[in-house]
């Protein structure tokens, strides 16, 4: 904790997949069958997550509303109603994840966190320190358990104050808040964590959440989709440029505060 010096070089990949670097395996016997010699001995075995699809505990110590839990909460926008409220529980049962994980004999753990458990109100509002408290028991137990954590800053979940209040990636203001929380995160957690992922496949919430609009802020126009509002020939690109200099931005606080060598 705090804002120890991070030893090893960082991933801020602006991704569409980690699969090269966290593989998925659920089997003991397929992992045993294969053998330690198949494979290098640095090789990473892992299981991954994301936020909003794993914790749950919406509004629980602290954490703020984002977009997906305004998007899911809308009649109509999940074909079965459902939605992330409870998902697997693992914000309160990560535990008894870990020793699954454990059982599993992975070593590597790819989770992404929650923007609005963080800072429910963006730059607009105090740090949740009680988020912060989840994350650091989170990635102590994983370290104790051998389980090497990979966290990845944004998987499609934002702050809904920040929808609200410029229009999310579609600001230019957007680029400083990822920047402030990348940052937070780093001084909180980068201390243990060496592996870190910017955004989880931007390409995917671009095109689903300003083309097709089936993914919030559910903005588009015809014929692409049948939103309320939005532009389909324009907004992609505009949150798109966003993103990608939110990343560089997250790039630049890390080498200039957190890198090795640079203080």
């Amino acid at each position: 904790m705090g804002t120890s010096t991070i030893h090893k070089p960082i991933l801020l990949i602006l991704q569409m997949f980690i699969s090269p670097l966290v593989i998925l395996c659920g089997d003991t016997t397929l992992a045993k069958s294969l053998g330690q010699s198949s494979f290098p001995s640095n090789f990473l075995f892992g299981t991954a997550s994301s936020a909003y699809q794993f914790e749950g505990a919406y509004l629980s110590d602290g954490k703020g509303l984002n977009n997906w839990d305004v998007f899911s909460h809308k009649p109509g926008n999940i074909i079965d109603g459902s939605n992330g409220d409870l998902a697997v529980d693992h914000y309160y049962r990560y535990m008894e994840d870990i020793e699954l994980m454990g059982s599993l004999g992975v070593n590597s753990y790819r989770f992404s966190i929650s923007w609005a458990r963080i800072l429910p109100a963006g730059r607009f509002g105090e740090v949740n320190l009680a988020g912060i408290d989840h994350y650091n028991k989170l990635i102590d137990v994983l370290l104790l358990k051998g389980i090497q954590p990979f966290v990845t800053l944004n998987h499609f979940d934002i702050p809904q104050e920040l929808e609200d209040r410029f229009g999310g990636w579609l600001s230019p203001e957007s680029q400083e808040e990822f920047r402030h929380f990348a940052d937070t995160c780093f001084k909180s957690f980068g201390d243990r964590v060496k592996y870190w992922a910017t955004f989880n496949e931007p390409n995917l919430q671009v095109t689903s959440g300003y083309r097709s609009g089936i993914y919030p802020p559910a903005r588009c126009s015809s014929p692409f989709g049948n939103c309320n509002d939005g532009d389909s020939e324009k907004e992609p690109f505009v949150a798109a440029h966003n993103i990608i200099l939110s990343h560089a931005a997250a790039v630049d606080i890390f080498r200039s505060k957190y890198q090795v060598g640079s203080q």
